[in-house]
């Protein structure tokens, strides 16, 4: 194996080792992950929307600033008689 052999393998090795750069320096650098949920996650997404759903349709359910809150709940009371003062 020659000198002329030896070189013509790094020059290969090294056009190899840029390709592999090129395509890992192509792809998104920062591109966001993909957030996977399990059958059992969007199942229990899916039935807590449902019941939102189904209260608010009852109209038991107000928006506060302290989140949602049913109209029985003392915090709604308490806000409901706060505004009437």
């Amino acid at each position: 194996m020659g000198l002329h052999d030896i070189l013509t393998q790094i020059d290969r090795e090294i056009s190899q080792l840029k390709q592999a750069r090129a395509m890992l320096e192509g792809g998104p650098r920062n591109a966001p992950r993909k957030r996977n949920l399990t059958p059992e996650g969007r199942r229990r997404i899916a039935e807590a929307v449902k019941r939102r759903w189904a209260l608010q349709k009852k109209n038991l359910l107000v928006e506060t600033p302290s989140g949602w809150v049913t109209e029985n709940s003392s915090t709604t009371n308490l806000a409901y008689q706060s505004a009437r003062l």
